[in-house]
Order: C-alpha cells, then structure tokens, then sequence
C-alpha cells in the first residue's frame, strides 16, 4: 500500500489495468440491399448485356428477363422499323429493349422526373436516337395526343393493383392512336380481372409467370 502512494496517477492507472486492450478498428457493416435489384438487363439487339439502373420508388417494377425474352420473341417479326410507345417506362425494360431490337421509334412515358431524367441519360448513353422518353400522366396523355400519332405496338404495365389498365384500354381504344393490325401488351397481377376492352381486339398469346399476367393482342 505504501509502495502505491508513492507512484503518480498515471502510474496509479497502468499499475490498476495493466490488461486495458485498446478498442478494435470499427468496420462498416455490410450494406443490406444488394444494388443489382435496382438494374435491368437488356436482353437482346444492338445493346444485350447491357445493364441500367433505374430509381428505387413504389410501383416501378421492371418486367423480368424471362417474360420480356417470350414476349419479344412474340414480337420480333414486327418489331423492325416499328413506332412504339410505351405508356409506363419506368425502368425502361420494354421500351429500351424495343428500341434496342430495331423499332424505328420509340416512346416512353412515365409521369416522375426522376425516372424520365434516367431514361433519358440511357437513351443518350447507349445513342439510341430513335427514343424518347417524356414525362406525362399516361391517360392524361392518351386523351390529349393528336390522332395522326399512330404506333404499331404499345406496351401497358402499369403499378400492380393500380386501376390503370381498364381505363387505359379504352382510352387508347379511342384514341385512333393505333395503327393498322397493332398489337398490345397487357401486363397484370394474376388477381386482377383482365380489363374489358373493344370487341375488335382479339387476344393472341397469353401466359403466366408467378404472380405475373401478361397478354398480346391484336388490334385490327
């Protein structure tokens, strides 16, 4: 005891906890969210391969590989030189891979600045100079587009439980928006109802993927 009141304080505390370990290095943690769910890939064309990311926001929910491959394959006899018009772009998966598989124009709409601001850096990253994307209320634009604006193929998929397709087939329907023999793609949960839509339009493909339904039609 005697010896101790003879050492200074800074003695006192390294005589007390000779065993102190100093802290360990802090490592970041592990991020939660890989940073691939918010890519596409580009399945086919001049631009395979290529991936896009696109804004992690509600409701925007890129079709998947495996349904684009069906449906593209479905569409690749018209696609060449086609005009197309893509009511709800959001990552660009359907209008993107279009214009990369040779459709003559393509147009992409999609009403948040954010994912048309994306849409557009992709469009001039990849010098597809046949696409547009603008940012507009998709019915809100069916209703205001002047007729002589006619498009061979137009892909419907909107937010999932959003009640867009209904009146967005029977806007389009009146629009005089679709050219001679168009064709029409409905993308829908498998819960929701096939919208009705004008008798004139004949179902040609129809298929399931998990909680996926999707339709080709065909507008004469």
């Amino acid at each position: 005891m005697a010896a101790l009141q003879l050492l200074g304080i800074e003695q006192l505390f390294y005589v007390v906890a000779p065993c102190h370990t100093p802290p360990q290095a802090h490592t970041p943690p592990r991020p939660t969210a890989d940073s691939r769910l918010n890519q596409v890939r580009i399945i086919g064309g001049q631009h395979r391969g290529r991936r896009l990311t696109f804004p992690d926001l509600p409701g925007l929910r890129p079709t998947g590989d495996r349904i684009r491959e069906t449906l593209f394959n479905w569409l690749q006899p018209l696609l060449p030189g086609a005009r197309c018009l893509d009511l709800f772009a959001g990552s660009g998966a359907l209008g993107l891979e279009a214009a990369s598989r040779g459709a003559g124009e393509v147009l992409l709409l999609d009403q948040s600045p954010q994912v048309v601001q994306q849409l557009q850096g992709h469009i001039a990253g990849l010098g597809l100079n046949q696409a547009k994307a603008v940012q507009a209320d998709a019915l809100g634009w069916l209703q205001a587009a002047p007729p002589k604006c006619a498009f061979d193929i137009v892909f419907i998929d909107p937010p999932f439980g959003a009640g867009l397709l209904q009146p967005c087939c029977q806007q389009l329907a009146s629009s005089g928006l679709l050219a001679e023999n168009a064709r029409v793609y409905l993308e829908t949960d498998v819960v929701e109802s096939l919208p009705f839509f004008s008798r004139e339009w004949q179902i040609l493909r129809e298929k399931r993927s998990g909680q996926v339904a999707y339709y080709l039609l065909a507008c004469p």
